[in-house]
């Protein structure tokens, strides 16, 4: 069963911002997350605790959000997030590019004791651009306001090389809902991906393609493996175990206990601004 909720759909085409979205495109945005990505994926801070653009490590904090340079570059986009959603326990407005790219599964929040609230709005996507949790796979629409369930292993990818944009809306406090001011009807069910089953030919494939694994190939290596789930019916925590034994069957006991602590970092535990070495 799907945790993550669509909880609303804003009128998201009464906004005329396709000019802001080219300035998200051009922007150069840090790699603060790189140990989870593969690809293109980047995340724009439009405001946060203080409104410094260079401030991008995610945490709560108590005080005042403050907009950033390039948050007042993106009125448009801004006053989607003013006109429908409270600004109180607003935190950190975010905007998450990906393009031909896929994130690890992993589990948010690890770091923290509270996992507050994350809303993401599709600003622009395409149906290539997925999301995922735990063995399920879902796209979410232009427009629709989905609670992703971060304390679960999540993933997202996308093949297309125009960048998918999402809006993320992290708020203070787990347990009370976000009010969503002017939402519309839903005119579509939830986009749940139905996928096949994994084959006996294609996992015996997907092991044997990594007979070369070796230190250095091993990051790159990984997202074959956490591509499998968005295809075949798999839960996305199985290409962690797919990983290790891969790294298992080539002798090297370093790189199988890498593949673990990958594993532990990624949905397990993990250090605030915790870097992980390839």
């Amino acid at each position: 069963m799907l945790k993550s909720q669509r909880i609303a759909t804003l009128p998201i085409d009464s906004y005329d911002f396709a000019e802001e979205l080219s300035t998200i495109d051009a922007n150069d945005a840090g790699g603060e997350y790189d140990a989870f990505t593969f690809g293109s994926w980047s995340a724009h801070v439009l405001a946060n605790s203080g409104g410094s653009e260079e401030d991008t490590s995610f945490r709560p904090y108590e005080g005042q959000l403050g907009v950033t340079e390039l948050g007042r570059k993106l009125p448009g986009i801004m006053s989607v997030v003013t006109d429908n959603f409270p600004l109180e326990r607003l935190q950190w407005v975010r905007i998450f590019s990906l393009s031909d790219g896929i994130l690890a599964p992993h589990i948010d929040f690890l770091e923290f004791t509270d996992p507050g609230t994350r809303l993401q709005i599709p600003l622009r996507t395409d149906e290539d651009s997925l999301h995922s949790e735990n063995d399920i796979v879902y796209h979410l629409r232009r427009g629709e306001v989905w609670k992703i369930h971060t304390t679960v292993p999540h993933s997202a990818r996308s093949v297309s090389p125009v960048a998918r944009l999402s809006l993320c809306l992290d708020f203070a406090g787990a347990d009370e809902p976000v009010e969503v001011k002017n939402a519309v009807p839903a005119e579509q069910p939830v986009h749940i991906v139905s996928r096949p089953p994994v084959s006996d030919a294609e996992m015996g494939e997907l092991l044997s393609s990594t007979a070369g694994l070796t230190t250095s190939t091993m990051r790159a290596a990984f997202r074959r493996f956490a591509a499998v789930h968005f295809d075949r019916q798999s839960d996305a925590t199985a290409a962690f175990d797919w990983f290790v034994e891969a790294a298992e069957r080539t002798g090297d006991n370093a790189m199988a206990d890498k593949a673990r602590a990958f594993r532990t970092y990624c949905i397990e535990k993990r250090g605030y601004r915790e870097a992980f070495e390839w």
